[in-house]
């Protein structure tokens, strides 16, 4: 995952153009069945437009002695997003106001762009900026702004059943390691596994630009998403190592929400739990009114929340490769848990004789039924054809996968079916 994410960081992307293009090309070649779907300018996706099409093939900002003030063959992050080409000679004065630094923040270039309205600018740290002298500054950007098409990639893994896991991160972000790629590899990892083994449900992944390429996906899906999908879930600051965070549904109370929870109680339990009153990615769009999908989103530190967010310094000092696998890791024990949630019944009316069966101690005294044989008991106390094992797993204070163990014990006796 930190190859491939290395591989990725200097490529410019934005919401359109040949960086989501080319990085969608390198997944493929992890996944060759990934589909990639070019949506033209122009298109009405409910309330919005799809843009026109924005590549950049280089800026650059000198000063009146020629030096080198900012250049984005040095920092993706040096132009404003979907600035227009400009090539002009310009006072200081004038150049100020289009000129973007963080004082806060002050050796960091912010991240800034400019997708929906017609400007220019240059980012770059403000203790350069504070540095700058009065005189003549020479701005060329050279850049296209026209009908193109927004890109994305689509992946459907079939399983058994027809019910869908809903997958999705986005590919829209310049060089930003943990907000913008540790989303796409650690999916394109969890794909690669997910192809490798047997599956309950089947498993739709999707890369996109943020914000429109969501609204643009959903514009054409959403009525077919809403009656196939049962858990969501959309992947972002999968990569450093500071914390494990939670992001709900509208609503909360999902069987994605309740997924993640339990996972995240039980092996991961200072993780940090946020309401959806703190949303700012992709979900505000699986969960908007109308749209509802049971989506939350799971991550390491949550964007915004990590002081390198939006910044040249969400860079390769914050994304490790313990990180990634820790953020594999509880994406992989979520799904894993979904697919085992499975309804089990009874064979037996009443209590089986667990005795001759070698499952319950035929020695009576006290002590003798606390601990494995309780807990199998209190399992199959529930095991009514009705309740799923998450429910049971949760009401007898196990974590799923405990549970899992027991009633695999169970089904070889055949005291339980599926």
């Amino acid at each position: 995952m930190l190859d491939l994410l290395r591989r990725l960081f200097p490529i410019c992307r934005s919401i359109t153009g040949d960086g989501v293009r080319e990085t969608l090309a390198i997944l493929r070649e992890y996944l060759p069945d990934l589909a990639v779907h070019d949506v033209p300018s122009g298109t009405r996706v409910f309330d919005w437009i799809v843009p026109e099409e924005w590549n950049m093939r280089g800026a650059r900002l000198t000063g009146p002695d020629g030096g080198v003030i900012a250049d984005v063959s040095d920092n993706n992050l040096h132009v404003v997003g979907y600035s227009e080409p400009v090539d002009r000679v310009l006072p200081l004065e004038e150049l100020q106001e289009h000129l973007h630094s963080r004082p806060d923040m002050p050796s960091a270039i912010p991240y800034v762009t400019s997708y929906y309205a017609r400007r220019w600018g240059f980012c770059l740290a403000h203790e350069r900026r504070e540095k700058l002298k009065p005189g003549l500054y020479h701005a060329r950007i050279d850049a296209t702004l026209a009908p193109g098409s927004l890109t994305y990639g689509e992946l459907v893994i079939p399983g058994e059943e027809r019910e869908e896991v809903f997958l999705t991160t986005y590919i829209c972000h310049p060089s930003m390691a943990n907000n913008e790629l540790s989303g796409p590899v650690v999916l394109t990892e969890l794909a690669r596994w997910l192809l490798s083994k047997s599956r309950r449900y089947t498993y739709r992944i999707v890369f996109a630009p943020e914000t429109i390429g969501a609204i643009t996906y959903l514009s054409f899906h959403a009525e077919a998403l809403k009656k196939r999908v049962v858990a969501g879930f959309n992947l972002t600051c999968m990569g450093d190592e500071r914390a494990y965070s939670y992001l709900p549904s509208r609503k909360g109370g999902t069987l994605a929400d309740r997924i993640a929870l339990h996972v995240l109680r039980h092996f991961y339990p200072d993780f940090v739990s946020y309401t959806f009153l703190d949303r700012q990615s992709d979900e505000r769009q699986y969960c908007a009114p109308g749209i509802d999908l049971p989506l939350c989103s799971v991550m390491r530190t949550k964007y915004g929340s990590y002081p390198e967010y939006h910044t040249s310094l969400d860079n390769l000092d914050v994304v490790t490769g313990k990180g990634l696998a820790g953020g594999y890791a509880v994406m992989r024990r979520c799904l894993e848990a979904l697919e085992e949630n499975f309804v089990y019944a009874a064979e037996i009316l009443c209590e089986p004789q667990m005795g001759r069966r070698g499952l319950y101690p035929t020695l009576g005294r006290a002590g003798s039924t606390n601990g494995h044989v309780a807990n199998l008991m209190n399992l199959l106390a529930y095991t009514d054809g009705q309740t799923p094992l998450l429910d049971i797993a949760e009401t007898i204070s196990l974590d799923i996968f405990q549970c899992v163990e027991m009633a695999k014990i169970l089904l070889e006796k055949r005291i339980i079916h599926k």
